[in-house]
């Protein structure tokens, strides 16, 4: 299934990061990365979609209750793609900020960027 690179940034926030519940995570990325996919962050490289579920679910674990929320529209050029958030606890002030770019392949994300920002 092909989609949009606006499409796969805001599913890559929400339906991967922002998702509490595992199965639903884990077919998420299965529908949206591609198997050789790669993730840089600020920590580290991961490759392929057992570590990007492995991270996301590590990350979400720590603060379970935070929701992404853009900031921006997602924008789209070429074949890559940002998209600009915050997070936080619902009803409060975001507690960081961050931009994604994808580089995408096929109508999937084959790499993830992530820049922590300073906020807004």
């Amino acid at each position: 299934m092909s989609h949009s690179i606006s499409t796969l940034l805001t599913r890559n926030l929400h339906d991967v990061f922002g998702e509490n519940d595992p199965e639903r995570r884990r077919a998420a990325i299965d529908e949206i990365f591609t198997e050789d996919c790669v993730f840089y962050q600020p920590g580290g490289v991961c490759r392929g979609r057992n570590e990007i579920d492995r991270v996301a679910g590590a990350i979400k674990a720590t603060h379970p209750d935070f929701q992404y929320q853009p900031i921006a529209e997602p924008e789209e050029l070429g074949n890559g793609g940002r998209l600009q958030w915050v997070s936080s606890r619902p009803g409060e002030a975001p507690a960081y900020a961050a931009t994604d770019f994808i580089i995408v392949q096929d109508g999937r994300i084959a790499a993830l960027y992530l820049f922590f920002d300073k906020l807004p």
